[in-house]
């Protein structure tokens, strides 16, 4: 009698604890939206959660990916040849990088300034891993991936951030 009683109080208390299902603040942001690879290794897995096997591994930080489902605190992600597979939030990053146009076959032009107009100070190839700055929905100021290099790509060229999104990001590459 005395465990039965108290069996019911504790179902009694749990009904009362909030539902953590989803917790953090990974749980309020929109849904789909691009980040990162924190680590030189990450698993990619066929199912939210270690039970399921090892789809493939990433071997690259700082590599972006683009989250469009969550379960709990695994996120499936998708990345620029539309392969998809889940990854457990604590791998990813709210760090804003691109690839620069990874379907040409032929290079991107950077220029000094946010316009056709603008002097090309550079050409960057197909993938090539860059950090966003800012974007105002046509151009990117960004900083080719351990470089100095830096200046502006049209929005269109990258993969990593949609087309008309404005963002400023803080910190430095």
């Amino acid at each position: 009698m005395r465990l039965a009683g108290a069996l019911l109080v504790l179902a009694f208390v749990a009904m009362l604890l909030p539902d953590v299902s989803v917790a953090g603040p990974a749980a309020k942001l929109p849904l789909p939206r691009f980040v990162t690879l924190k680590r030189s290794h990450t698993n990619v897995r066929v199912g939210p959660g270690t039970d399921y096997p090892i789809k493939w591994i990433f071997v690259k930080p700082a590599y972006p990916v683009e989250i469009f489902q969550q379960f709990g605190n695994w996120m499936r992600v998708r990345d620029w040849t539309g392969e998809e597979g889940w990854i457990y939030h604590f791998m990813l990053s709210g760090t804003r990088n691109a690839l620069v146009a990874p379907w040409l076959k032929k290079g991107v032009n950077m220029r000094t300034g946010a316009a056709v107009t603008a002097r090309v100070d550079a050409v960057l190839d197909p993938r090539v891993l860059v950090h966003i700055h800012e974007c105002d929905g046509s151009w990117c100021d960004v900083q080719v991936s351990g470089d100095n290099l830096r200046g502006y790509v049209r929005q269109t060229n990258l993969w990593g951030v949609y087309p008309g999104e404005t963002l400023q990001t803080s910190g430095l590459w």
